[in-house]
């Protein structure tokens, strides 16, 4: 398969290129690094990788930002930003992926723990991961020529747990490897609208 993976460079898309990367192509995307230039909070730019990189068989996101901070203090700017990032920019992924994927073709998304088991400073991270995986099971009735959606909802990963310390303080961090097999499961599998939990 040639597959699309955005977020390439993080935690989690490293350590997909390396499980999948064994049996298919990988074409790399990222906002500063990659095969491809892709800022997923621009349409346009989603456009322009779809219209350059001609035959795609699956796209992978693995990435997403998000804005953490106490609920009293969150600006509109801060809601926006997340919004815009890693819940629109990755459903417009998957609304771009249907008009040019391979018949047959798969969309993977990312959530996260946070939707169901909330931090301090998470409330962001909880709508936009719970909206995440609503989108992933409406979609998946809804997506033409038996293109198949899931989402993937990784815990904190063991290789950025000091990074968003103390977020996940009492949270079990798992291997990214870990996470990565369960995209390769969405990717390689036959399940549509599910969310494959790894925490």
């Amino acid at each position: 398969m040639r597959i699309l993976l955005v977020g390439a460079d993080g935690a989690i898309g490293s350590a997909v290129e390396a499980e999948l990367g064994k049996k298919h192509e990988i074409i790399r995307a990222g906002r500063s690094r990659g095969d491809v230039r892709i800022d997923i909070s621009s349409e346009a730019s989603i456009s322009r990788v779809f219209e350059e990189t001609l035959r795609l068989d699956a796209v992978i996101a693995a990435a997403g930002e998000l804005h953490f901070g106490p609920l009293m203090d969150m600006t509109s700017a801060q809601l926006a930003f997340s919004i815009n990032s890693k819940l629109l920019g990755q459903v417009n992924l998957a609304r771009f992926a249907a008009k040019y994927l391979a018949d047959g073709g798969s969309v993977t998304l990312v959530s996260g723990i946070i939707g169901e088991q909330p931090v301090a400073g998470g409330a962001i991270a909880a709508l936009v991961n719970r909206a995440i995986e609503g989108f992933v099971l409406g979609a998946s009735v809804n997506m033409p020529r038996g293109i198949r959606v899931n989402a993937v909802s990784p815990g904190i990963v063991t290789e950025t747990k000091e990074k968003y310390a103390p977020l996940f303080d009492g949270f079990e961090p798992v291997p990214a490897r870990r996470v990565a097999v369960a995209y390769a499961r969405s990717v390689e599998g036959a399940q549509t609208g599910q969310v494959y939990r790894v925490f």
